[in-house]
This record gives C-alpha cells, sequence and structure tokens, in this order.
C-alpha cells in the first residue's frame, strides 16, 4: 500500500557538496574499496562481554547484473552478514546489494531475524531501481502471524544520489581511503519505515585505537540518518588508512563491531589476501560468510525447484498415484515396490541402473534371454 500524502515529507535534497564528490569517484577509488572483511561482535560500553558473541562480516566485488529483458551490467556487489548470541537470543541479518559505479542502487535486500523461541520475528525490505524510479517493498512475520506487507514507490527526481545501507558502506570506504571527509556531505536515504529522509557524513578526526595488541591510527567518521519523524540514527566508524573498518558503534546500542586481527594492520589497500590459516574445527552455522552463502544458495535453489514444478504439473498427478499405490498396498519393500510401479515409465532404459549406486542388484525379475540369430535358433 502506498503511504498517504501526509506521511510524506518534502523530497530531501543532494547537497551540492555531497553530488560534486560523487562525480569525483573514480576506478580507481573502487578498485580499492574491494576486499572482504570480519570483525567480531562484542558488548559496547563497560557491560559485560560474556553476554554478547558473534561476527560480522562486509565484501565487495565486481558482478553481473541481470534484470529480465534487460542486458547484462557489470556492477558493485555489496553484501554483509551479521549473526550474534545476545543473552540467549540468536540475531541475524543480511544484505545484498548492486551498485553501479557512480553509486547507484540497482537492487538492495535486507532481512533480519530474531530467533525467540516462542515468537521469532522476520523483517525484510526489498528495493529495485526501474525506469521511473524505485519500488520499495517490507514485509513482517511475528511468529504464526499473517504475513504483513507495505510497498512504497518514487520517482526518479526523488532520488537523486540516493544513498541506502550498500552504497553507504562503499562510500565509507572510499571516504577512509581518501583519508578525509568533504564538509557538506548530505545524501537522500530510505529509513526503517521506507520513507525518504538524510543522511550525512562528517569526520570526528584521527586518534589511536587499539586492534589486538597493537596500536593504530583510525579516521573516525559519523553517518546520521534523520528520519522523517525527526528521530536520528548515529554510527560512529573507525577507519585504518587502507579503507577496512577498526571499530563501528551505533549510539545507543548495547553492541560493537571490533578488529582484533592485527595483521591487517600493514595493509595499504589493494592487497592480495593473506595466506589462509592452519585448518581449524569449523562451525558454518556460526560463520557468517559461510551462512550468508548458504541463504543465497537456498534461495537460488527454491526458486530453481519451484520453476521446475511450475514447469510441470503432471508431477502432481504421478506422485499422488503412487503414494496412493504405496498406502494401499502397504508394502514390506517400499524400494522395490517403487521400482515396479515405475517401470513402465523407464521401458526405454534397464531399470537396474537405477540402483547402481547403492551396489544392490535390480529387485524386478531378469528378462528372459535373447536367442541369438548366429546359433541357427
Amino acid at each position: 500500500m502506498e503511504p498517504p500524502p501526509e506521511c510524506r515529507q518534502e523530497t530531501p535534497a543532494l547537497t551540492e557538496a555531497a553530488a560534486k564528490f560523487l562525480n569525483f569517484i573514480g576506478p580507481e577509488d573502487l578498485e580499492r574499496c574491494l576486499f572482504a572483511e570480519m570483525l567480531e561482535v562484542v558488548a559496547a560500553g563497560d557491560q559485560p562481554r560474556d553476554g554478547v558473541r558473534g561476527r560480522w562480516w562486509v565484501s565487495a566485488r565486481w558482478a553481473p547484473y541481470k534484470r529480465t529483458g534487460e542486458p547484462v551490467r557489470s556492477c558493485l556487489l555489496v553484501q554483509a552478514a551479521s549473526r550474534r548470541r545476545q543473552d540467549g537470543v540468536l540475531c541475524s541479518s543480511t544484505l545484498k546489494a548492486y551498485v553501479t559505479t557512480q553509486l547507484e542502487t540497482l537492487e538492495q535486500e535486507e532481512k533480519e531475524r530474531l530467533e525467540l523461541r516462542a515468537h521469532p520475528v522476520e523483517k525484510r525490505t526489498h528495493m529495485v531501481s526501474h525506469q521511473h524510479g524505485m519500488t520499495i517493498t517490507k514485509t513482517l512475520r511475528e511468529g504464526e502471524a499473517e504475513l504483513q506487507c507495505w510497498s512504497f514507490s518514487y520517482g526518479r527526481d526523488e532520488l537523486q544520489g540516493l544513498m541506502p545501507e550498500g552504497a553507504s558502506l562503499l562510500l565509507l570506504r572510499v571516504l577512509a581511503c581518501r583519508w578525509a571527509v568533504p564538509p557538506g556531505l548530505v545524501f537522500p536515504a530510505i529509513d526503517t519505515e521506507g520513507h525518504l529522509c538524510t543522511s550525512s557524513y562528517h569526520a570526528l578526526g584521527t586518534q589511536q585505537q587499539a586492534v589486538g595488541s597493537s596500536e593504530a591510527e583510525v579516521l573516525v567518521i559519523e553517518r546520521a540518518v534523520h528520519a522523517s519523524a525527526g528521530t536520528s540514527t548515529i554510527w560512529h566508524s573507525s577507519f585504518l588508512p587502507s579503507g577496512r573498518l577498526a571499530r563501528q558503534v551505533q549510539v545507543g546500542s548495547p553492541v560493537m563491531v571490533l578488529l582484533q586481527d592485527e595483521s591487517v594492520l600493514g595493509e595499504t589497500g589493494g592487497v592480495e589476501p593473506r595466506p589462509p590459516f592452519p585448518k581449524q574445527p569449523l562451525d558454518w552455522e556460526e560463520d557468517v560468510q559461510l551462512y550468508s552463502w548458504f541463504l543465497d544458495r537456498k534461495e537460488e535453489l527454491q526458486a530453481s525447484h519451484t520453476a521446475y514444478v511450475r514447469q510441470h504439473p503432471e508431477l502432481w498427478a504421478l506422485l499422488a498415484d503412487f503414494l496412493q499405490a504405496l498406502f494401499l498396498h502397504q508394502p514390506h519393500d517400499p524400494v522395490s515396490f517403487a521400482a515396479q510401479f515405475f517401470t513402465p515409465f523407464a521401458h526405454q532404459q534397464p531399470p537396474g541402473t537405477r540402483f547402481a549406486s547403492a551396489r544392490a542388484a535390480s529387485p524386478l525379475p531378469a528378462p528372459p534371454p535373447r536367442h541369438s540369430p548366429a546359433n541357427g535358433e
């Protein structure tokens, strides 16, 4: 549904300084931003660290972007994932965004899940650009309740310089690699309710920060999203000269992300990946990068399987007939029964090859020997 007119504010304007900075971002700036990094999620401030544990992962790389009826475009794929356990509750989030070299967002999807035992909460925000502007769809599911859905559409004139989460991650890396933030960087953005708002960026200066057992000089950048309701969400992000994140704190949040791997301190940007560490036991569900890949592959397979079933409606009739026969006869060996049931459908292929991988003989009787003309019979 569309938001009522009284809920819409005046179109947030892209400042002249922000537009000028976007025009000055070149390929060399973006190349320095193409890397992956992993940070720990810990309790912020003086809170006990034992109650929070998790990881935060983000990467940026070149990738093709394909949309039905349009040619393939080369753009930047930004992916991020966070997975943490706080006070016994598992919280996870993922981000996937396709961004052009001008930091224009083509498509972005954000997901959040709170694993409450009796009442899990799932949120999803999907935005996609089109010739008329951009459409944003938000969904919410709480426990077993019915899925709620909202949709918002904005015209192209309202979206000049729009800076959603994926594009913002790239912008912060560019600013960090340049080790400077021009004054007056204000961009249109999207708040958590799906409405247009503004986001601003400015430097808080440099300082020394602990990274593992070492110390490094970092540039602290403040990003603030000023929602249409009048509230602001503020992040303080500390960056190394290579563009890698050393620490990020959301003001007022009980958690923060923190770099503890001091081996990256010598990097200057655009370097080759470090040699792999010795093999260690891996819990893939706790590894945010692997878990993010798992979710992407899971959705890809589900879509492929759904499309195949939709293209072959005869599958439902075939399976229904087999189950009906199975329940009617209730055979002691359902595998042998299945082989005999489907034999008429495989008259052009020897049925025994179906079970070759299990090294089991075919459950069907062998065909009678064929007489050879060479024997004169």
